[in-house]
C-alpha cells in the first residue's frame, strides 16, 4: 500500500474531516474525526504534508501539528473552492484542501504564532471598541434630536451635549434622561479601554525596532506600525513591494482580456484593517500637502496637481506599503527622497 504524502484536514469546532493521498495523488483514506481524537491520529501518522484552509482555529492546529513533525501549508480559502466538486460537504472540502496543496504554482499563508496573534487580538478588540463607541455617539445624538437638542457633529464635540444632559436641571424628561445617563457612562468606560488600549500600542511600538524604523515614514504612526508587525505576513512571504500592496488590496483590480488591459478601482482584498489605516494615514499626509503645500516637483506634488486628492490617498496609501515592505524585507532606515533643484 502506498505510503500517505499529503492530508487535507477541513477544520470545525468539533467535528474534522481528514483526506489522505499519496505521491501520485490517488485517495487512500477519507475519515471523519472529533476534535479529541485529532491529535492522536496525526501522531500516529508518518511525517507529510498536512494542509488546511486558512480559518479561525487553522493556526492554531498548525502550530500543533508543527509539534508533532508534519509539514502544514495553510491555503487561502478562495483558492480551495475551484476544487471542490459538486455537493459540497466535509469530506469534498477535505479532498478539495488535498489536492490545491498539492498543485505546484498554490500559493500559502504564512503560519502565525502565539506572540503574533496575541498582538492581532489587540487591535481587533480596540477596532470592535472604536466600532461600539461610534455607534454609542450616533445613537446617543439620534435619540437626543427627537427632544430638540442638536449636537455639533465629531465626537470631541459631544463632550458638552454628555455634560447638558449630566446636569441635574437639564430639560429633559426623566425618563429619557436616565437612559441618556446609561449611554454616557457607557461611552466613557469605552473611552477608558480604548485608552488602554492605545498605550499598550504605544509601548510596543518604542521596544519594538523594527516598529521605531516603521514611524520614520511619512504617514505611519505607532499604530500603523506595530499594526503591520501583528496582522500582516513576514515581508519575506512577499516576492516584492507590489505583491505586498496588493495582499493589502491596494492595487487596481484587473479584468483585460485580449490584449487589452482593462483596470478598475482597488481589490480591497487582504487585511481590512491595515488597508484601513494606511488610507488614514496617507489621507493625513495628503491633507497636510494641500493645506500646506508638497515640495515643488515631488511624487505627490505632481499627483495632486493632475488627480482628485482621494486617488492620490490611495496611490501613497499604495506607495507607503511598498515602502513598508522594504523596510521590513531588506533593513534599513526611511530616507526621503530628494527633490532635484
Amino acid at each position: 500500500m502506498s505510503e500517505v504524502t499529503t492530508i487535507g484536514l477541513d477544520l470545525a469546532k468539533q467535528v474534522f474531516h481528514v483526506h489522505g493521498a499519496d505521491a501520485s495523488g490517488a485517495a487512500l483514506f477519507s475519515r471523519r474525526l472529533t476534535r479529541s481524537k485529532l491529535p492522536g491520529f496525526f501522531a500516529a501518522q508518518p511525517r507529510c504534508l498536512v494542509a488546511m484552509e486558512a480559518c479561525a482555529s487553522a493556526h492554531y492546529w498548525a502550530r500543533e501539528l508543527q509539534r508533532l513533525g508534519h509539514e502544514v501549508r495553510l491555503i487561502p480559502p478562495a483558492y480551495v473552492k475551484p476544487f471542490v466538486k459538486r455537493q459540497k460537504n466535509d469530506a469534498r472540502d477535505a479532498e478539495a484542501i488535498c489536492e490545491a496543496a498539492q498543485r505546484p504554482g498554490m500559493r500559502f499563508v504564512a503560519v502565525k504564532g502565539e506572540a503574533q496573534q496575541a498582538s492581532a487580538a489587540l487591535f481587533r478588540a480596540r477596532d470592535l471598541l472604536v466600532r461600539q463607541r461610534t455607534q454609542l455617539i450616533n445613537a446617543l445624538r439620534g435619540l437626543v434630536a427627537e427632544h430638540g437638542w442638536v449636537a455639533p457633529q465629531g465626537r470631541f464635540r459631544m463632550a458638552q451635549l454628555m455634560t447638558d444632559i449630566e446636569d441635574p436641571g437639564c430639560a429633559l424628561p426623566e425618563a429619557a434622561r436616565g437612559v441618556f445617563l446609561v449611554m454616557i457612562d457607557t461611552i466613557r468606560a469605552l473611552d477608558t479601554h480604548i485608552l488602554g488600549f492605545e498605550r499598550q500600542i504605544a509601548s510596543r511600538a518604542k521596544q519594538d525596532p523594527d516598529a521605531r524604523r516603521l514611524v520614520t515614514v511619512p504617514g505611519v504612526g505607532p499604530v500603523i506600525a506595530t499594526a503591520v508587525l501583528a496582522l500582516a505576513p513576514p515581508a519575506q512571504s512577499f516576492d516584492s513591494g507590489r505583491d505586498f500592496a496588493a495582499w493589502l488590496g491596494l492595487t487596481p483590480r484587473q479584468r483585460s482580456t485580449g490584449g487589452k488591459e482593462r483596470l478598475g478601482s482597488i481589490t480591497k482584498a487582504g487585511e481590512r484593517t491595515l488597508r484601513r489605516l494606511l488610507i488614514i494615514g496617507a489621507s493625513a499626509v495628503v491633507r497636510h500637502a494641500a493645506k500646506n503645500g508638497a515640495p515643488p516637483d515631488s511624487w505627490l506634488a505632481g499627483m495632486l496637481s493632475r488627480k482628485p486628492r482621494m486617488l492620490v490617498t490611495v496611490a501613497l496609501a499604495n506607495k507607503t506599503a511598498r515602502i513598508i515592505w522594504a523596510l521590513l524585507a531588506k533593513g534599513g532606515v526611511y530616507k526621503a527622497p530628494t527633490v532635484a533643484a
